[in-house]
């Protein structure tokens, strides 16, 4: 059942409501010729943003390989100005951050393969991989993949970002949560931080993929997926990011 109703959200025919059965429930699926590129377990979130925790997507060996490979490289992260859609420095986002060209090397090769298998859209259609690193109480506020500006969202960068594939590659040990306010639900419970009940939160662990949509089934931007990365309280959060747009992409990364 959660395996039809994922390939319709990754569709986008997903308009109907699941049953509470549903809610935070897990199913094995697999994808990839004879289910091998990836087999692991998928945990519905939300339909409002549709979002799934897809569990075990990166091997432990694939998140280190990425975390060493990125360290020397990292610079402060910048934020896409709305208006120009330019790269601009802001307080908003405190972390460091680099990238990597699609297809840079072979497991940076195999993961994208993934991406495009899981989210059924093609490489093309995606910008290249960006590695961010937390630590020491750094944030991103909440914001909205999807751009504002008409430079960013042209035909020749591929159109808006309809997907977001946002990959833990360490586990933190307090904060760092992955927050959406605007979520239709609310997390509840223990163990997690001030900002986190503002709203549906996952918790980094090594290896896990939050996906979710940026745009609604009829292509409208989703105020649903405004989304912010808590400050980072104890431990590093190492994370990769997939963005996933509507079109083919000329040439952005």
């Amino acid at each position: 059942m959660l395996l039809l109703g994922l390939v319709l959200a990754l569709a986008g025919h997903v308009a109907a409501a699941p049953s509470s059965a549903m809610m935070g429930t897990g199913h094995t699926v697999g994808f990839g010729e004879l289910k091998e590129e990836w087999r692991g377990e998928v945990v519905h979130l939300s339909w409002s943003p549709r979002a799934f925790l897809l569990k075990n997507f990166l091997s432990d060996e694939e998140c280190d390989y990425i975390v060493e490979k990125a360290r020397p490289k990292m610079v402060k992260s910048s934020v896409v100005d709305n208006e120009s859609g330019k790269s601009v420095d802001s307080e908003i986002r405190t972390s460091t951050g680099t990238w990597f060209a699609k297809g840079e090397d072979s497991v940076i090769s195999k993961i994208e393969k993934r991406v495009a298998q899981v989210t059924m859209i093609p490489l093309e259609n995606h910008e290249g991989l960006q590695v961010l690193h937390y630590h020491d109480g750094q944030k991103y506020e909440p914001h909205y993949d999807y751009f504002h500006d008409p430079v960013n969202a042209g035909p020749e960068h591929g159109g808006q970002r309809v997907v977001t594939m946002l990959m833990y590659l360490t586990t933190v040990e307090e904060g760092g949560e992955t927050v959406l306010p605007n979520a239709e639900q609310k997390v509840t419970g223990d163990g997690w931080s001030e900002c986190a009940k503002r709203g549906l939160a996952v918790k980094p662990i090594k290896g896990d993929a939050l996906m979710f949509y940026s745009l609604k089934p009829d292509g409208s931007n989703d105020p649903a997926s405004l989304h912010g990365s808590c400050p980072t309280l104890k431990g590093d959060k190492w994370s990769a990011t997939k963005w996933i747009h509507v079109a083919p992409i000329g040439g952005r990364h």
